[in-house]
């Protein structure tokens, strides 16, 4: 038994008392009816894992410890590093190997001499990289949250932290709150890194064996959107539980169809080694076979679970629904699901998807701006595990899906 289904064993233990005892106190009696909860639809029967997204980047900057200190806070069960190397070869957490975004480094003259261009994953990005920082120029620089609709004030107060401390941050937080709280680091564009003389893999490995969590029931799940990178680390000897990444271009809001285009059409290492796979050929039947060879499960992105379309006019228009003046994704409506869960489950794997936001530009028009209603949708439908930007807003959410089951 994972850690996580031992702990839902016994929360469901102490629900199944606290029910018993509030209907003695209604006077219920041994005879009273009982329904029993449903059960749920996850692959291992277990409520689903909310995995705090950078972090709780929705209200800090992402990727700090503050940040992933305040999703734990906020009730999430993991919380999601993305790992690049510097250039001492130290891990630390970034979205991307980029750091112009996520960093105050373009607004510290010091560095100005640092801005190069780069070849990521084969398409040239211009600005500062993590690989030419050492770990000691790293710390002087201050993180940014990157969406303008989000809280600014915090920008350029929070460090940039190194894996090893979040880890200790995990630890500490597990012994002071008694919760199964786990990390779930994911190699960043691992073949950039191994080109850099910066691989990513024997860096993760080292860190989690220190750590003494390389084993399936460790509270760690490592993700990546490089299958290679996933089938090294386990030759390699890391037994941990992985989970293959699925990513997509964009939407097309006309067809309901995800539209794919470099790089987001295929994992680098296969556009390297001249696989002319898509993404999609992930989530097929043959697909998902070949990914239980040496993951547990799979990081889709959320189209490829529930679609959205937009409603289109006589002259094959998209209409702008909500009348805001503009057609986007918020005048699309969720379409029937896939059978991707269902699926992979048949396959044996997890399904974690990402990513779940609240802003309403962000959510389809037929979830009437309540980004409960999307977590519902997804929880009803027996996902396993989500990111979430928003951790609070999921766990409301999943509570309200178990209230549903009668848990």
């Amino acid at each position: 038994m994972t850690f996580f289904a031992h702990t839902n064993s016994l929360k469901l233990s102490v629900l199944a008392s606290a029910a018993v005892l509030a209907l003695s106190a209604c006077g219920g009696g041994s005879d009273a009816p009982v329904s029993a909860p449903q059960p749920f639809k996850t692959l291992a029967n277990v409520q689903p894992l909310v995995v705090g997204h950078r972090g709780a980047s929705g209200y800090l900057p992402e990727h700090t410890l503050e940040s992933y200190t305040r999703a734990i806070e906020l009730g999430a069960d993991f919380v999601e590093p993305d790992l690049v190397a510097t250039k001492d070869g130290v891990l630390i957490a970034r979205h991307e190997p980029n750091i112009t975004s996520t960093t105050n480094v373009a607004m510290l003259p010091q560095f100005a001499a640092r801005k190069t261009t780069k070849k990521v994953d084969g398409v040239d990005e211009t600005g500062w990289f993590a690989s030419d920082f050492t770990l000691a120029e790293i710390k002087t620089l201050g993180a940014l949250i990157t969406d303008a609709e989000r809280p600014q004030q915090f920008n350029g107060v929070y460090k940039i932290p190194t894996f090893q401390e979040i880890i200790d941050l995990v630890k500490a937080r597990r012994a002071a709150t008694g919760r199964e709280i786990g990390i779930y680091p994911e190699t960043k564009h691992p073949t950039f890194h191994r080109q850099l003389g910066l691989g990513l893999e024997d860096r993760l490995i080292t860190a989690l064996n220190a750590a003494n969590w390389n084993s399936k029931t460790a509270p760690v799940l490592v993700q990546s959107f490089e299958p290679g990178s996933l089938k090294e680390m386990r030759a390699k000897g890391l037994t941990t539980r992985m989970i293959q990444l699925i990513d997509g271009g964009d939407y097309d809001l006309k067809t309901g169809k995800i539209t794919y285009a470099s790089p987001y059409d295929r994992p680098y290492d296969w556009a390297v080694s001249g696989d002319a796979r898509l993404y999609s050929a992930m989530v097929t039947p043959a697909g998902l076979a070949e990914i239980k060879t040496y993951a547990d499960g799979i990081g889709p992105w959320k189209p490829y679970i529930v679609p959205v379309k937009g409603t289109l006019d006589a002259a094959g228009n998209l209409r702008d629904v909500n009348g805001d003046d503009k057609v986007n994704y918020n005048d699309a409506s969720s379409q029937p699901a896939t059978t991707l869960i269902d699926d992979a489950h048949k396959a044996g794997l997890l399904v974690h998807a990402y990513t779940f936001r609240n802003e309403q530009r962000r959510l389809a028009f037929d979830y009437n701006k309540d980004p409960k209603a999307e977590y519902l949708q997804f929880y009803r439908l027996g996902l396993d595990g989500l990111f979430s930007d928003f951790p609070d807003t999921a766990i409301e959410a999943r509570s309200a899906y178990l209230r549903e089951l009668g848990r």
